[in-house]
């Protein structure tokens, strides 16, 4: 069990695990799962950490087929600038590999957008915390566990 599906299951949340096999060589883990999955690419989510221009990470939460916009989230969370942050501090703040970087269960609470596109579906998929792992569940239970706002946050 991933920290992410230890989060759902007890806030005794409903969801589903999807597992599939990772090909280490694909160039994008989401649009891998939503292929693998046979999924909408609308309705997989990846999951992006990115530093403010006051050194805080937050967390955007999108469609993996669309392009995070660092001057959406940053006006979502109240900022003048957003970057994306270095790997070794994702790692560090969310306890997780890049590309199975789970918006749940993460090491340290950070502020969280999920793009409001997510509200458009019943159910989503997100990382479930490593390559190859997904929960799929309510956006609305998502935003929750998440304490997340939600916002147009994609290009």
């Amino acid at each position: 069990m991933t920290p992410g599906i230890n989060t759902v299951k007890k806030n005794k949340i409903l969801h589903k695990v999807h597992e599939y096999s990772h090909d280490a060589s694909s160039e994008s883990y989401g649009l891998e799962a939503a292929q693998k999955m046979g999924v909408p690419e609308q309705r997989v989510f990846k999951t992006l950490v990115v530093i403010l221009d006051n050194k805080e990470l937050a967390v955007g939460v999108l469609p993996v087929s669309s392009k995070l916009s660092m001057k959406f989230i940053a006006k979502a969370l109240a900022a003048k600038k957003a970057f994306m942050a270095n790997k070794a501090d994702v790692q560090r703040s969310s306890g997780y590999v890049l590309g199975g970087v789970s918006p749940l269960g993460q090491k340290k609470r950070l502020k969280t957008v999920i793009d409001s596109s997510a509200a458009n579906h019943v159910t989503i998929y997100v990382s479930a915390g490593r390559r190859g792992l997904e929960i799929e569940l309510s956006p609305i239970d998502l935003t929750k566990l998440c304490n997340a706002i939600l916002a147009d946050i994609c290009q």
